[in-house]
């Protein structure tokens, strides 16, 4: 830059206005500027350089515990970036998608991005990561937990919400099946009845699975009986392949499913068996995505938008905590009870 003023023949300062403040200096300045930068090869200021000086980066990373086509696929986990993306609009902050898949590389790369801070959606109890981004001293908060000593979290109370949405559906109903997500980092999907929530490292599942049997055994139901089916992906099309084999138990009048994609699966699943809604079998989701109030589905409703932009205002310095997540139920067709009235004919 002291170069390039001394070529053009102005201060170093106008310089830097020209490139960082244009409208500070005139624009004759500014061509003489650029007229000698160009000569020089002289590209402008070297933003890596200035962060190295600063110590910011004006980025903030988010770390996801999928692919990063999940991002842009599942219809939850783009709410929740919207979310992030609207405070970095605030902090005149870029975005940088960091995946943790539990390869070799992935903790290198995100604990070496150039990011002021983290957005975590949510992993799993454990995760060596965890400690990784506790080390590099930078402000973080999870989606959905664990609760991590060091790390800021934010969730719903998913237990509470899960209790509350099961008893809803239940309420004249005796033979429930869960259509749950991952249990842990594996890619594997199972059935286990009685299902034992302590074995599971994945947070919102875990609480999810707490809640459902808090219902059941509120509302005289054998736990051991109900069947749990782990999906390995959060995809409408697995949804219908679970309601499908679980279908095969003839008792069960009532699905849990702990998304809104997964539940719809299971609505067209029902649908290409022939098995009616809500007469036949009751469904439940989770998040209340538009799609899922316009099929009639009964769901959990959070707002993954303000989660999302609440953890990353708290990131960046632009809030002193995360704000209180709330959720409700919305109830709908797909678990309402159809009023049967029994008449007698009269013979006369």
């Amino acid at each position: 830059m002291a170069d390039v003023a001394a070529a053009a023949g102005v201060s170093t300062m106008s310089v830097s206005y020209t490139y960082n403040q244009p409208s500070r200096v005139s624009s004759a300045t500014r061509d003489r500027v650029r007229a000698a930068a160009a000569h020089l090869g002289y590209t402008g200021p070297n933003r890596a350089a200035r962060s190295l000086r600063s110590g910011k980066h004006n980025s903030i990373g988010v770390v996801l515990g999928e692919k990063l086509t999940y991002a842009f696929e599942d219809p939850q986990a783009r709410r929740f970036l919207s979310g992030i993306a609207d405070a970095c609009l605030d902090a005149d902050t870029a975005l940088v998608m960091l995946p943790n898949l539990h390869r070799d590389n992935d903790t290198a790369r995100i604990r070496d991005a150039q990011v002021d801070g983290y957005v975590v959606w949510t992993t799993e109890i454990g995760d060596p990561l965890l400690d990784v981004l506790v080390d590099t001293g930078r402000p973080t908060c999870i989606q959905g937990g664990p609760d991590h000593p060091g790390l800021e979290w934010i969730a719903i109370d998913d237990r509470a919400a899960a209790e509350a949405i099961a008893t809803a559906a239940l309420s004249s109903r005796a033979h429930p099946a869960i259509v749950a997500l991952r249990p842990d980092s594996r890619r594997e999907s199972t059935i286990v009845r009685g299902a034992d929530a302590s074995n599971i490292s994945m947070p919102v599942t875990r609480a999810r699975i707490e809640g459902y049997r808090d219902a059941c055994l509120r509302l005289g139901i054998d736990w051991s009986t109900v069947p749990t089916l782990f999906t390995t992906h959060n995809a409408r099309a697995e949804g219908a392949v679970a309601a499908q084999q679980l279908f095969q138990d003839d008792v069960v009048d009532t699905l849990l499913v702990m998304s809104d994609e997964l539940a719809l699966g299971a609505i067209d699943a029902a649908a290409s068996s022939g098995i009616d809604i809500p007469a036949r079998l009751a469904v439940t989701g989770w998040d209340d995505s538009p799609a899922a109030a316009a099929a009639g589905l009964t769901t959990v409703a959070q707002s993954l938008f303000d989660q999302g932009r609440s953890a990353a205002r708290w990131v960046l310095g632009l809030s002193e905590g995360v704000d209180a997540a709330a959720w409700s139920i919305e109830e709908r067709k797909s678990t309402e009870v159809e009023n049967r009235t029994q008449t007698e004919d009269i013979m006369i």
